[in-house]
């Protein structure tokens, strides 16, 4: 693992997915083989190791922001949008916590989506946001689906369990199913809304999967692995002109309605 302590210039940067949104490190160690911001952090930056190999550790966040947050606008901040802000590394240096420390000072509202069950130990922090939740992104209910395609992530019990410890503590929370991966998704997806349900979480978030360049070549790598059998349903779905995504949209709907939990989806 090729950890590097940089400085960034910005922090605080615009977003479609909220106001603005904060990512304190590059890279994740995470290592999750569908993830879009894989292809992204290498345009961007000079990084050559294999996804999840690498992270940069932006030091002086915190400083950052205080200085950014001073002539902004309040609105809503996602953490993060091409990091984990939550990974194994923040137990070392505490920049997330850091940062949501700044926010709070200023009472910006915050969402924060992560798969890691750290974001535990911000609850003494989050419970004083006058607006704030916090998303788990969970595509199956199977834990060796989970270890395949996101191997250095915690584990589905961890991030339900954290998901029920935050909703006790009155915090806001979602489920992101996302990426839908075909075929393995739905295995258990009755299952996942009910748990959601049980868990009253506020609501679920759909999204298929996003083949930014690169990313086919690494579910392609894992499905020849460990589901040979899903290879051809998976080049129809994303290589024709299947209706996948649609069928799985209206039974997602259905089994939300039946359940009783409201959902989203992003396409």
């Amino acid at each position: 693992m090729a950890v590097n302590e940089v400085r960034c210039k910005s922090l605080l940067n615009p977003s479609k997915l909220a106001v603005y949104c904060i990512n304190p490190y590059v890279g994740c160690q995470h290592g999750c083989t569908y993830c879009y911001a894989n292809p992204i952090t290498r345009r961007f930056s000079r990084h050559s190791e294999p996804w999840g190999e690498f992270v940069d550790v932006k030091v002086n966040a915190p400083e950052i922001l205080r200085k950014e947050i001073a002539s902004r606008k309040k609105g809503q901040v996602f953490v993060s949008s091409l990091t984990d802000a939550y990974q194994p590394l923040e137990k070392k240096y505490g920049l997330t916590r850091k940062l949501l420390g700044i926010l709070l000072e200023k009472q910006f509202p915050v969402c924060i989506q992560t798969k890691s069950s750290l974001v535990t130990r911000d609850i003494d922090l989050l419970k004083k946001f006058d607006e704030k939740e916090v998303g788990f992104t969970i595509t199956t209910l199977d834990e060796s689906v989970r270890k395949n395609f996101e191997p250095f992530s915690s584990s589905i019990k961890e991030r339900l369990d954290a998901l029920k410890l935050l909703q006790e503590n009155g915090i806001n929370t979602y489920i992101f199913v996302g990426p839908v991966l075909p075929y393995l998704t739905d295995k258990s997806l009755e299952e996942l809304v009910k748990t959601a349900s049980d868990l009253k979480v506020d609501y679920i978030w759909f999204d298929k999967l996003n083949l930014k360049p690169g990313v086919w070549d690494n579910m392609e790598r894992i499905l020849q692995k460990h589901y040979p059998h899903l290879l051809p349903l998976w080049k129809e779905v994303f290589f024709s002109k299947s209706d996948y995504y649609e069928r799985f949209k209206e039974r997602a709907e259905q089994l939300c309605k039946d359940y009783n939990v409201r959902c989203r989806f992003c396409y």
